[in-house]
């Protein structure tokens, strides 16, 4: 029986992920920083490694005798103290891959997503010989893509490491995303950003998952590989159907992109200036994800990896529906 150890096992993507595994016939370890994450990964068919991020002997603790290695956890957010982030995203990173060497681990692969990519511009058909934004303002953006700097630098020798970049991960279990644009259409705060007709690449959460696994039995290491449900479509429609699976009419209301960016920019400096709590109304990567087009091109997934979306756009609206 293969051994995985997965870190983020308590969020989104990585509890899905245990759950494909333990379905798969794995033996699953996973890192828990508290006795709610612990529960939270027992649940969905994971033993619980007790550790943070930060704790390298907790790590090599519990990846000694696995085959691989899922690094999930992240601070996925789209505002906060960059130390945070770096601790999170950028160390926390390194202290896994680190952890992988000391254990033999010869495989890993790394969580990622497309924001590595984005500084305020659009992305059209892009793929993975796309440029890093290493230099992005949003926090998450620039982290995640010296994370990826990180994965390369650390997946060496023995070692191989992959990336998986999935975009707009989506579909029931999202405590984060759907609530948010839920809440905002309840209250009458969100807005369509420039009337939100962009295109969009979007990826299932399921399909974020097979992609995972694809990439552990087919990828090579040093490669990133995008993976989607498939031909993108505009933004508007798909966040809109979103919110109507949770029985909420989609709005109507629009602002102007101008506005948003420059409400964005103001509503950072000042959160970063004052003594205020939580963050801004609205960020720029909000705002970005919220007006510009980001399509993504899949290719090198489907031919080296053999992926194919498992789940598709229809079905997964459906289960959010039937969910409610």
């Amino acid at each position: 029986m293969p051994t995985a150890f997965v870190t983020g096992g308590s969020g989104f993507v990585g509890g899905r992920l245990i759950e494909r595994l333990a379905r798969d016939g794995w033996s699953v370890r996973a890192l828990a920083r508290s006795d709610r994450a612990a529960d939270a990964v027992r649940v969905r068919g994971a033993e619980p490694v007790r550790g943070e991020l930060a704790d390298l002997s907790a790590l090599v603790a519990g990846m000694e005798g696995a085959d691989i290695t899922f690094h999930a956890a992240a601070k996925v957010e789209d505002f906060g103290p960059w130390h945070e982030f770096v601790a999170a995203n950028v160390e926390g990173t390194r202290n896994v891959l680190r952890a992988c060497r000391a254990a033999a681990v010869g495989r890993a692969v790394h969580v990622s997503t497309e924001a590595v990519l984005m500084h305020g511009q659009a992305l059209v058909h892009v793929d993975e010989t796309y440029p890093l934004a290493l230099r992005s303002k949003a926090p998450y953006s620039r982290s995640k893509a010296m994370a990826e700097q990180v994965v390369l630098e650390e997946g060496r020798g023995a070692l191989e490491a992959i990336i998986v970049r999935p975009r707009f991960v989506w579909g029931r279990g999202d405590t984060t995303l759907l609530p948010v644009l839920v809440e905002g259409t309840r209250s009458g705060a969100f807005r369509w950003v420039g009337g939100g007709r962009h295109l969009t690449s979007t990826t299932h959460v399921e399909n974020t998952v097979e992609g995972l696994l694809c990439a552990a039995e087919h990828g090579r290491g040093g490669r990133a590989y995008f993976v989607t449900d498939g031909d993108p479509l505009p933004f508007r429609d798909f966040v809109g159907e979103l919110i109507a699976t949770q029985g909420v009419t989609p709005p109507e209301g629009s602002v102007p992109t101008a506005v948003a960016r420059a409400l964005a920019a103001t509503g950072e400096t000042a959160w970063k200036l004052l003594p205020l709590g939580g963050a801004p109304p609205l960020t720029r990567f909000a705002s970005w994800v919220a007006s510009q087009e980001c399509t993504i091109d899949d290719t090198r997934a489907r031919s080296e990896l053999g992926y194919a979306p498992v789940v598709t756009r229809e079905a997964g609206m459906r289960e959010l529906r039937d969910a409610v």
